[in-house]
């Protein structure tokens, strides 16, 4: 009986680890972005494409004044990584001063009244004139810290030049922990951008592919881990 016993606890005890175990992996979402399916759409339209011979999500203008935005359905992000491919351009009606704006928001939080957001100018990239080049990469928080106000309090800081091409398939990688976030382009080893404030804390919510309604913009294969 006393043999009995032991095993039993011994088998409770492994699977009261074997849970926690479980429970400390990060959760995974991998979205292969070929249909508008698991998207929570604001102020857009999205619509399933191939563009440079990879299927992708396109996201279209509902109006010309307020950032489109596509929220990743049942996703609570905190801290972790976020990769995505993204390929951004002006578009045809675009005014002269169009960059291509285009990247990720997260910790969105509901109706997306507040958010982190890191996003490429892919224009800037190889433009003659280096200060538009120092510009390629941006961060912002909104509502309360779009780039304008913090270009001005804090230049040089939450922006920074990475080489870019135009309306090439361009992979980023967010990695956030804490109140920090970095970000990474095309495979680099090193973030072209460090942020070691991020203005909503150490908040969560939801992840969302994000773009100016001047861009043709498109994502693939979003990974959430």
């Amino acid at each position: 009986m006393l043999a009995v016993m032991r095993k039993t606890v011994t088998a409770t005890l492994l699977l009261c680890l074997l849970s926690s175990l479980l429970l400390s992996v990060p959760a995974q979402t991998g979205l292969r972005l070929n249909s508008p399916e698991g998207l929570e759409l604001m102020n857009a339209k999205a619509e399933a494409v191939t563009y440079r011979g990879r299927r992708a999500v396109r996201l279209i203008p509902l109006s010309d004044e307020k950032v489109m935005m596509a929220m990743v359905a049942n996703v609570d992000f905190k801290d972790g990584t976020i990769e995505v491919e993204v390929a951004g351009s002006p578009s045809a009606s675009a005014p002269p001063d169009a960059r291509g704006f285009i990247g990720i928001a997260f910790r969105v939080q509901p109706q997306a009244t507040k958010y982190e957001c890191f996003y490429l100018r892919p224009t800037n990239g190889r433009a003659d004139d280096q200060l538009r080049r120092n510009h390629s990469t941006q961060y912002i928080s909104e509502p309360d810290y779009p780039w304008e106000r913090l270009r001005k309090e804090s230049p040089g800081v939450y922006e920074s030049y990475v080489d870019l091409e135009t309306g090439a398939w361009t992979k980023i990688k967010i990695v956030v922990a804490g109140r920090k976030a970095r970000l990474y382009v095309n495979g680099s080893e090193q973030p072209c951008l460090i942020v070691n404030d991020l203005k909503l804390g150490e908040s969560h919510g939801q992840v969302a592919l994000w773009t100016l309604p001047a861009t043709d913009g498109y994502f693939s294969n979003l990974t959430i881990k």
